[in-house]
């Protein structure tokens, strides 16, 4: 009974993938794709291939990706582990940050009307102070960015950082701490993931206390000029002596609401302040988006990856691979990007 439940199994995903192929593009060679939409609905994939950044652009809602565009050479850049280019686009511009292995945090700015990406220097205010490599990036539909990272030049121990950058400037603001660990440092190796709603910045990532690595978020209500208490995710806790690698995501609905989605011992949860997490499947990796309130969360399985609609929590594949992202295309349709045997691929559903 256990071979037949075996080959059924394996029988089905097989007839999905082939349900599936007809829309699966690949847009280039690389790993660790972001994905962003700007205020006209022009969709673009920044990915990394060695200590190159490229950026691949659809102007028809993801049917079709252009030839992928060489931004930048960062040498030494991180790559791999939820490291590498993170990518935010808004009304007038689009920003890349990548960081290297000295802990500098390189910009490049694409100007929408020129489509020429222009290198403008580096985001951290403190030589060398980023050296885990993990970032996200941010922005409203304004031309308001936002960055927060792991930053090491407290004591020398992994703290929340953040800074913004406005319209046409070309500094981002003083960094500054949004969060001090009592216990020395937060979690080292995990994602810090922000997001944005008009002035609403939210910022969460994995703490350290006593050993406790469960999810924390602060938020500001003025544009990142202050932010509030940092507040933890669900109910439960994972005492673990070591790092998960898996930041989880969040998102700010139009309603200002802040949502998130992470993993706890090998389990993907949703969960919203002040309320109890939500299980949803087992797996890792996970992302959230969407432009309504009910959100679009990713996971992975293994190397199968899946989408969830919530509030339903019936999962659909999307293909296999790693680090799936996606965005909204319309109230009905999304585009899916993801990393598979070192080739970027592309799936509108």
């Amino acid at each position: 009974m256990r071979k037949m439940a075996l080959f059924l199994l394996s029988f089905m995903m097989i007839l999905t993938l082939s349900s599936l192929s007809d829309d699966l593009n690949s847009i280039g060679e690389g790993q660790q794709p972001q994905v962003s939409v700007d205020n006209k609905g022009t969709i673009r994939v920044v990915f990394g291939s060695g200590e190159q950044i490229f950026c691949a652009t659809s102007r028809d809602h993801g049917l079709h990706f252009g030839q992928p565009v060489l931004v930048a050479k960062v040498p030494e850049m991180h790559l791999g582990m939820s490291r590498g280019p993170q990518l935010a686009s808004s009304k007038n511009y689009s920003v890349i940050s990548a960081i290297d292995k000295s802990g500098a945090i390189h910009w490049f700015r694409l100007n929408h009307g020129t489509d020429q990406w222009k290198k403008m220097g580096v985001i951290n205010d403190r030589s060398g102070s980023a050296p885990e490599g993990l970032m996200s990036i941010a922005a409203d539909s304004q031309d308001h960015f936002y960055a927060a990272w792991l930053d090491i030049r407290t004591g020398k121990q992994n703290q929340i950082y953040f800074a913004s950058l406005s319209g046409k400037t070309v500094n981002w603001s003083k960094n500054v701490m949004v969060y001090h660990s009592p216990d020395q440092h937060v979690c080292e190796c995990c994602k810090p993931s922000i997001a944005v709603q008009g002035p609403s910045v939210a910022i969460m990532f994995r703490n350290w206390l006593s050993g406790l690595r469960d999810l924390y978020v602060t938020r500001s209500a003025n544009m990142g000029q202050t932010f509030s208490a940092a507040q933890k995710m669900g109910l439960d806790t994972w005492k673990l002596n070591g790092c998960p690698m898996d930041g989880g995501g969040l998102r700010i609905t139009p309603a200002n609401a802040v949502q998130t989605v992470w993993q706890r011992k090998g389990n993907i949860y949703y969960a919203t302040p002040n309320k109890p997490e939500t299980y949803l499947a087992k797996g890792r990796t996970c992302s959230i988006s969407g432009s309504r309130t009910n959100p679009l969360i990713t996971y992975q399985n293994s190397d199968t990856l899946n989408m969830i609609e919530f509030p339903q929590k019936t999962p659909r594949m999307v293909g296999t691979g790693g680090y799936l992202k996606a965005v909204p295309v319309n109230s009905a349709v999304s585009l899916f990007v993801w990393e598979q045997n070192n080739q970027i691929k592309c799936r509108r559903m």
